[in-house]
């Protein structure tokens, strides 16, 4: 009786106080039926860890979820409303780019309370940014289809995309990360680009791009020497 108390109360410290509104109440209610049958139709389970992508081209916001052996499945794609500014990073406060590179988000980076519907923090500058010496804040995944450096969803897709990562941060999973690519970056694709400015910065892109792809789970992501480093 002892153990299974205490593995309850495991559990339960494994959920995260996550900040809730109204809003965000009635959004996820009218949105986690039909996500809990969809998911249902692929085998994977409501609350499960999820991981999202970004590509600037086509435009588009994947969201991954984990499946019973570990690997993560695509489960949706959703078409970005707007972001701001071109192909490449975000390098400082005012420039209205919209940042590419390896982020997350925990409980605290939710705004369930957002001028622009629902949002998330994806927490630039990151590390790799401040040793670069970017510069910025508030950069957001958010509803209401406007951007100032942001990425910015329908309303509709917003509520589902918020509703998945509450519910995986519930259930446990610590954060959830935010991959950010100016396009699928395949060696071809790439390779049109060798004159770019931004060319070598998209080869240390492709190498976590690239884990995901063979491992199909997200890579740990550090900063060594001014690059991102990538592992289990």
């Amino acid at each position: 009786m002892i153990f299974i108390l205490f593995i309850s109360f495991a559990i339960e410290t494994l959920a995260v106080e996550v900040p809730t509104s109204i809003r965000a109440e009635r959004a996820i209610a009218s949105v986690e039926p039909a996500l809990k049958k969809e998911l249902s139709n692929l085998g994977l389970k409501y609350g499960a860890p999820v991981f999202i992508r970004i590509f600037k081209d086509p435009g588009v916001l994947e969201v991954w979820v984990e499946s019973a052996d570990g690997t993560f499945i695509a489960f949706k794609s959703y078409d970005i409303c707007t972001f701001s500014g071109n192909l490449g990073p975000k390098l400082k406060q005012g420039d209205n780019q919209s940042p590419e590179g390896f982020y997350f988000v925990n409980a605290g980076r939710l705004n369930p309370w957002s001028s622009y519907h629902l949002s998330f923090n994806l927490g630039y500058p990151n590390k790799y940014d401040r040793v670069h010496g970017r510069t910025g804040d508030a950069l957001m995944v958010h509803g209401n289809c406007v951007s100032i450096g942001c990425y910015a969803m329908t309303d509709a897709y917003m509520n589902e995309i918020y509703a998945l990562g509450v519910a995986a941060l519930k259930a446990g999973q610590p954060f959830f990360r935010v991959h950010i690519f100016p396009f699928r970056l395949e060696s071809a694709t790439l390779a049109k680009y060798n004159a770019h400015q931004w060319h070598f910065f998209w080869l240390n892109l492709k190498e976590g791009y690239d884990y995901f792809n063979s491992h199909k789970r997200p890579p740990n992501t550090e900063v060594f020497n001014r690059n991102y480093v990538f592992g289990p």
